[in-house]
């Protein structure tokens, strides 16, 4: 009877072991397709650096990876659907200037763009340049603030909708140069970019990704990059600092979060699939022919995002409450 007890008693151990053991096996991240919200349409600069990612991490991870374009509202209403996704690894969200800072501003979100969200990686960058139409009567970014003073009111600015990069880094130039000229609202960068090759809008403040090819093949005069340093896709074009309007920056940045209260483990291992994407030589080419500069590797971790991100807002979050921009 006794050894009959052990035998039962063994099975019985056995049989629990199996049911605990089963959780942890399905727990093994990720164990299904993985789902990349992107903020903007098919086209948006986000889009692009989305799909040349996940194209690299679905194979690091062994799983799928689904890209969502959830736009409008300035990339909140994207961003409005990650925050509130399970923290589980299994939607993340990339975010740039205007989804993860100029929208918050700008717009009744319904989130904390700080604390809502963990952090995973920052990405890539690009400037925004100060071009205008070919027919414009100047010849450098000094005659060109001559030239607006002169004539305040009279020239127009193409902007991407409200609190864009190309809507804030105008206000920011008017505020710092003494210059005034007014604001056409456009849908997007294309229509925008269409309209001042046409010569039907006179300035932009634009994204260097979107501005690129008209810059290069000269449809458009270009004038200076708002950057510290002079952008590798145009080296001949110099950085404000050079033509006398120091720290006139803006930088178009890509960041990768999670929803806040994902594990760590899991952050981790998202972490070292886009560290991994973004060391690729196949993934560097196709992300820097398209404009985009790819974040040194120490500034690649879930820290060096956050502080980042918390620095951007900080800049400008008061800038533009203080131009009253608001979203419609």
């Amino acid at each position: 009877m006794t050894e009959l007890r052990a035998i039962l008693f063994a099975l019985v151990a056995t049989c629990c072991a199996g049911i605990i053991a089963k959780p942890a096996i399905a727990q093994v991240y990720p164990s299904r397709p993985v789902t990349i919200i992107v903020p903007v349409p098919p086209g948006g600069v986000a889009d692009p650096i989305a799909r040349i990612l996940a194209d690299h991490m679905s194979a690091k991870l062994g799983q799928p990876m689904v890209i969502e374009n959830v736009s409008g509202a300035g990339g909140s209403i994207g961003v409005a659907r990650a925050a509130r996704a399970a923290p589980d690894g299994y939607t993340l969200s990339i975010g740039n200037w205007l989804s993860h800072v100029g929208a918050s501003a700008v717009y009744p979100v319904q989130y904390d763009v700080l604390k809502d969200f963990a952090p995973v990686s920052l990405l890539t960058a690009s400037p925004v340049l100060v071009i205008a139409k070919s027919s414009f009567p100047a010849n450098d970014l000094k005659e060109m603030i001559a030239w607006l003073k002169a004539n305040p009111d009279k020239a127009s600015a193409a902007t991407v909708g409200v609190g864009s990069a190309a809507h804030v880094s105008s206000v920011y130039f008017e505020k710092v140069t003494g210059t005034r000229f007014h604001f056409v609202p456009y849908r997007g960068g294309g229509p925008a970019m269409q309209d001042l090759v046409g010569g039907q809008v006179d300035l932009l403040f634009s994204e260097g990704t979107t501005a690129l090819p008209a810059v290069r093949s000269r449809q458009v005069k270009t004038y200076a990059v708002m950057a510290p340093t002079r952008w590798f896709a145009t080296p001949d074009v110099p950085t404000v600092d050079e033509l006398g309007v120091p720290g006139l920056y803006l930088t178009f940045w890509h960041g990768l979060w999670v929803p806040k209260g994902t594990p760590g483990e899991i952050i981790a291992k998202l972490n070292a699939a886009v560290v991994d994407a973004l060391a690729d030589a196949t993934v560097r080419r196709r992300l820097t022919d398209i404009g985009q500069e790819i974040m040194p590797r120490e500034q690649q971790t879930p820290e060096a995002l956050a502080a980042f991100h918390k620095a951007e807002a900080e800049k400008w979050w008061p800038i533009i409450k203080a131009a009253n921009i608001r979203g419609e």
